[in-house]
């Protein structure tokens, strides 16, 4: 919501003179809008889970990362270069706090991350000895003799 109205005060401005501070927190506002939501809309309706080739925690960590980022280098640069207008200070104001919200979404999404990383390491060990044990257990399961007499 913080990049959606942040690119509607970048939107309204109609003169700039340096316009490059502009067009990039334009860019970053947009993109992080779009892909984000795109990554809410799979996330909600659990299309996710269709595809689970792909690293969902990690692509998560890895959006709000640069989303973070780049928001940050955005609203400095859009800061350095503003010509005092509403609209511009509006633009940084809520630049500033789109990267503070995408800094704690990234804090967490790497706790989850790492939750989910720790759980695969754990349950490969498993999954193999739970594996072993079943193959042992084949030659002492009554049904399957009854199938060889």
């Amino acid at each position: 919501v913080l990049a959606l109205i942040a690119f509607i005060c970048i939107e309204t401005i109609m003169e700039c003179s340096p316009c490059e501070g502009l067009y990039f927190f334009e860019f970053v506002s947009c993109s992080a809008l779009v892909v984000t939501g795109v990554l809410l809309l799979m996330f909600s309706l659990n299309l996710h889970t269709r595809i689970p080739q792909i690293n969902w925690n990690l692509t998560d960590l890895v959006n709000t990362g640069l989303s973070t980022f780049f928001f940050f280098i955005a609203s400095v640069v859009l800061a350095a270069l503003n010509h005092k207008t509403g609209a511009e200070i509006a633009a940084v104001i809520f630049g500033f706090l789109a990267m503070a919200v995408y800094a704690v979404n990234t804090y967490l999404a790497v706790k989850k991350w790492r939750m989910s990383s720790r759980q695969q390491n754990s349950r490969q060990p498993s999954d193999y000895i739970r594996a072993r044990t079943e193959s042992r257990e084949v030659d002492h399961r009554p049904e399957i003799q009854r199938l060889d007499a």
